[in-house]
């Protein structure tokens, strides 16, 4: 299964605005580590950490049919990310992951979110964890339609 356009362009703009948004005094690690973490914080208060676990355990196995590369990484059970030896994550050992293999994989990540929950409820989660992005049609802030 490919991701749809629309969740890769999604994904593609919330690394870039987070990739913005970065703050310098903070430790380096990679822009998809920080979308991600955001999104399981927020979404391990709805589903639980084994939800969350699932459901990015599903979005990992997704995103592993076009990016064979991501087989390193695995989902633990609380739903951190980390490389299959468990000892870091896989997302600061390898450069900026913002390239090919972080929008797959949070554009399988936000697909199933938006298979599960629906349109709104994915959008409203959204806009809870970025508040400052733009993700509606009508108001798009980096004029790039959702």
């Amino acid at each position: 299964m490919t991701t749809l356009p629309e969740m890769r362009d999604l994904a593609q703009r919330l690394l870039h605005h987070e990739a913005s948004a970065g703050n310098t005094s903070e430790p380096a690690e990679s822009i998809t580590f920080r979308v991600y973490e955001k999104l399981r914080g927020s979404l391990c208060v709805l589903v639980g950490a084994a939800g969350f676990q699932a459901l990015a355990t599903r979005a990992l196995t997704l995103a592993r049919s076009e990016v064979p590369g991501l087989g390193a990484v695995q989902v633990a059970a609380d739903g951190r990310l980390q490389t299959v030896s468990g000892i870091e994550s896989p997302m600061t050992t390898g450069g900026d992951w913002m390239d090919v293999e972080g929008v797959i994989f949070i554009s399988s990540l936000l697909g199933l979110l938006l298979l599960f929950l629906g349109e709104a409820l994915t959008m409203n989660l959204l806009r809870n964890v970025w508040p400052d992005a733009a993700f509606d049609n009508d108001n798009p802030k980096d004029g790039k339609k959702a």
